[in-house]
């Protein structure tokens, strides 16, 4: 929260909840190409100093998906959440985490992130 709370960029104005909103609408856009191609989307959830977390949804069906966490040593401090997909070629090194994988339909997965995207002040 402390990284969104202090990015400087000037999309999108507002207080916290604006920003992560911002950040929902751009993971939105991600699942949803995946429902008319298919393949894999990295959606940041943590931007650490020396490394970010990521989670790596992939779809061969453009129904189906696997969700996992994982670690890219992308340092967070220079990705702009308000911006992140420019950053999307650097993540070649995502490392998953043991365990910390589910299965959604990508349907369902995009209804739970905007209805957690609606629920900021302002939406």
């Amino acid at each position: 929260m402390y990284y969104l709370a202090i990015d400087d960029s000037t999309t999108p104005r507002g207080g916290l909840g604006e920003r992560l909103a911002r950040l929902l609408d751009q993971w939105i856009v991600q699942i949803e190409g995946l429902q008319v191609r298919g393949g894999t989307a990295h959606l940041p959830c943590d931007f650490s100093d020396q490394c970010a977390t990521w989670l790596r949804v992939s779809s061969d069906d453009g129904e189906a998906a696997l969700v996992e966490a994982g670690w890219s040593l992308v340092e967070g401090y220079g990705i702009p959440p308000c911006d992140y997909p420019r950053t999307l070629p650097e993540i070649t090194d995502f490392a998953p985490i043991a365990g910390a994988r589910t299965e959604w339909r990508l349907a369902d997965l995009l209804g739970r992130v905007a209805h957690l995207r609606d629920g900021f002040p302002g939406r």
